[in-house]
């Protein structure tokens, strides 16, 4: 399946240009990693949610009537758990979206599920609703892992959930996984990249466990062990060996690394995540829900806002239905900060960025970093590949340093 995805001329990647987020908070246990705005609630408000958000989305082409000339060309259902949404609200919100926007064909719509039996029993529903990409989140299949992570499906149970997935119809599958887990060893970590592999995804994600304070959005009961002395993550040596073994497990099966985190076959890449590396604008609907839109006009310096929603599910659906923004906060960007977050995040992307291109765009003069490019070429961080400044494997696992450095 081809998804549409205009190329960014910066990073050579095709990506989203305008896409749309839909947040799901509601879950049946929280897992004690996660610093996502979720509720655990014994009943959800389904049918009321989808319609908040299809509220929330009138507010905003209210406030902003020029969005109503845009096309959508990624929307994408996070959560939370959206699997245990009833495929007709999730019908009912994509069709409300296409109703009010213009969707273009062969757009990227994705959705994410747990593996549990239940919610795998939905597929099919969201495959007739118009989802075309499924992301899994498997997290691992040694159980002994899926225990210190708090997820309540087995090895098993992910395998059958993909399966099942393919059985709906799902051409395109997605699977994410979380390594450097407490307890968790290099040769687990190394046989569940093995084995996702082995299943033949179109995509994974495999993100190192974060449990520090200062990353995290809010505290979560692991940040609270780390800090107490309760838990102990594998050592760092350790996590950059299980991060090589993965690497090369997706590769031997024809994974391609496209990004810091991110491997998938040739074509199949995520459109929709792609916009957030490339500077595209995206709106965001739902309980702590995050937008990005440009203010300025064609030929001016990019500036732009960004919106977060209200982190409670009770307050964000009583304003939407009093069809107010049901924002908790707004914070303006400047040329400078926008160009901070292009650069840094075009340099997560395998394919390098036309850092110098990216200089001219927001107004910052390239000549003062010239000599740091120079740096890490010479140390073997990056290469250049004609305008392109690429990070190497050795420079993609110290990132963040290099981005600090050239910003």
């Amino acid at each position: 399946m081809d998804f549409a995805g205009p190329i960014d001329p910066l990073t050579g990647t095709p990506a989203a240009r305008f896409g749309l987020y839909v947040h799901f908070p509601y879950c049946l246990a929280k897992c004690p990693y996660c610093d996502f705005a979720v509720a655990v609630v014994r009943q959800v408000p389904e049918e009321r949610y989808a319609r908040a958000v299809l509220a929330e989305l009138d507010a905003r082409l209210e406030a902003e009537p020029s969005l109503r000339g845009r096309t959508l060309e990624s929307i994408f259902l996070g959560g939370g758990t959206p699997s245990i949404w009833h495929p007709r609200w999730v019908a009912h919100v994509l069709e409300g979206v296409a109703a009010r926007l213009t969707v273009a064909p062969g757009a990227e719509i994705s959705l994410e599920a747990n593996p549990s039996v239940a919610d795998a029993e939905r597929f099919a529903g969201y495959r007739s609703a118009g989802v075309n990409r499924l992301s899994l989140g498997v997290q691992s299949f040694q159980d002994e892992t899926l225990k210190a992570l708090g997820r309540e499906h087995t090895g098993t149970q992910a395998v059958a959930a993909y399966e099942t997935a393919r059985r709906a119809g799902f051409d395109v599958v997605s699977m994410d996984f979380i390594y450097g887990v407490h307890g968790q060893t290099r040769a687990q970590a190394q046989a569940d990249a093995r084995q996702a592999a082995a299943l033949e995804p179109e995509h994974l994600s495999t993100y190192a466990l974060t449990v520090e304070r200062e990353s995290l959005a809010v505290a979560t009961p692991l940040s609270r062990q780390l800090d107490k002395g309760e838990l102990a993550l594998p050592p760092d040596e350790e996590v950059v060996e299980m991060t090589k073994a993965i690497h090369d497990a997706y590769a031997a099966h024809g994974l391609r690394r496209y990004e810091i985190s991110n491997h998938a076959r040739p074509g199949f890449h995520s459109r929709h995540n792609a916009l957030y590396w490339t500077g595209g604008e995206y709106l965001a609907l739902g309980v702590g829900a995050t937008g990005m839109l440009l203010t300025s006009r064609p030929g001016e310096r990019p500036a732009g806002y960004r919106y977060v929603d209200l982190r409670g599910s009770d307050a964000y659906m009583r304003a939407a239905e009093e069809g107010k923004l049901p924002e908790s906060s707004r914070e303006e960007l400047s040329p400078q900060e926008l160009f901070e977050e292009r650069l840094a995040m075009g340099l997560r992307l395998r394919s390098g960025v036309d850092w110098e291109a990216v200089c001219a765009l927001y107004g910052q003069d390239p000549a003062p970093r010239r000599a740091e490019v120079a740096r890490l070429v010479q140390h073997g961080l990056a290469r250049l590949e004609g305008r392109r400044l690429v990070l190497t494997d050795a420079g993609a696992d110290v990132h963040s340093a290099i981005s600090a450095r050239l910003l």
